[in-house]
């Protein structure tokens, strides 16, 4: 009998199971401006960030709950100044830790400090492979420099290294040059991620998003890749993941909503996943519930358990316990109602407006120029200097 089923059905009337995975949110602040940010347009009114002494909480409570996997993010997690003792707690506690980052702020004396106090795996994130176009989308002169000394300095510190790259219609010709670069690097695993539209992504949608036809193109050069790897003896994993907007079945969100993931947000609002408050749903914050009652007994963590909330055509399909709806997120910002069918699947209702967006790609002519970064006076002051 698991925790979970020891609970009164009051306290757990959907009977999940823990939360596994934490996302600590620390921070929405973030030297970079990248136009497919996944933090909320509004981040700029989000309240007073968590303290120390009430993240250590957070951390100690998730543990207690059964999180074994903890990720330190934001924004960019670095500009906490508490992070090393945010770290050493964790340890402490028993988490294996990731560290996702820009890489800017970071410095070979902090890499050294964090793996004093304990932190397991860091994964720094780059925009391009070459220095013009990565340090354009970032909204920032020195960042392919900054970039590249602290993924030396990662591996050099004896970490597995872990870079991701988000790829949009403006990198995703670069493909050799990214794997060529992070395999120079000494990689281990690098993830090519495709754009998944939220947040300030699905705010330039149209300006990001690939053709069919550069997609069928990268994924052929990923394969490609790895041939060539497994050829020479190289041990590096390819991660390629394309967006949701080219399958005709939707993704199983988060692992179902409620299910594994659990995010903490920069002012304590505690979410299914990082994207869920853009929902017209009231989400509890950590400085009013403790996580278990979070967890287990909030409606807003309820909400989508299970699938008696869902309507046709998810209700009747035989496919629903795979993938739960797919994304509650999407269904809201393709459709207006976060409950209808995710619009990626070809059941949909709504399936034209993803039709649409991929006729849209097959013809966009937008440049770099016409992105809205997170910072629109910096991206402005950017192009024009």
């Amino acid at each position: 009998m698991t925790r979970a089923d020891a609970l009164p059905t009051s306290l757990n009337p959907n009977n999940a199971g823990p939360p596994l995975w934490l996302l600590a949110e620390l921070t929405y602040r973030c030297p970079l401006q990248c136009p497919y940010c996944s933090n909320p347009l509004d981040f700029a009114q989000t309240e007073q960030e968590l303290t120390t002494e009430q993240w250590i909480s957070v951390l100690r409570q998730g543990r207690e709950m059964g999180a074994a996997q903890l990720g330190f993010s934001g924004g960019e997690p670095l500009v906490r100044q508490d992070l090393p003792e945010l770290i050493a707690e964790a340890r402490k506690l028993g988490y294996y830790t990731n560290l996702i980052t820009s890489g800017l702020g970071l410095t070979e004396a902090r890499v050294v400090a964090f793996a004093e106090a304990g932190l397991d795996h860091i994964q720094v994130s780059f925009q391009a492979s070459d220095p013009e176009l990565n340090n354009a989308v970032a909204g920032s002169r020195k960042a392919f420099e900054q970039k590249l000394a602290m993924a030396k300095a990662v591996k050099a510190a004896g970490y597995p290294m872990v870079l991701n790259f988000v790829i949009h219609r403006h990198n995703i010709h670069q493909m050799p040059d990214i794997i060529d670069l992070c395999e120079r690097l000494g990689a281990d695993y690098v993830e090519l991620a495709t754009c998944q539209y939220y947040g300030w992504a699905f705010e330039n949608r149209e300006a990001l998003m690939p053709s069919k036809a550069q997609l069928d193109q990268a994924e052929a050069e990923v394969n490609a890749s790895r041939a060539g790897l497994q050829a020479r003896g190289s041990a590096m994993k390819l991660i390629f993941v394309t967006p949701d907007y080219y399958e005709e079945r939707p993704k199983a969100c988060m692992n179902g909503w409620g299910n594994l993931f659990l995010t903490v947000a920069p002012d304590g609002t505690a979410l299914p996943c990082h994207s869920a408050r853009l929902l017209p749903i009231d989400f509890p914050n950590v400085k009013d519930l403790d996580l278990r009652e979070i967890w287990y007994d909030s409606p807003g963590f309820n909400h989508y358990r299970g699938n008696e909330w869902m309507p046709e055509p998810c209700r009747s399909c035989d496919e629903k316990d795979k993938d739960f709806g797919g994304c509650r997120c999407q269904a809201y910002l393709l459709t207006g109602n976060a409950d209808n069918a995710d619009p990626v699947c070809s059941k949909s209702p709504h399936h034209e407006r993803i039709l649409a967006a991929r006729r849209a790609a097959d013809h966009a002519t937008a440049g770099l120029q016409d992105l809205v970064y997170r910072n629109v006076r910096n991206s402005r002051l950017f192009f024009r200097g």
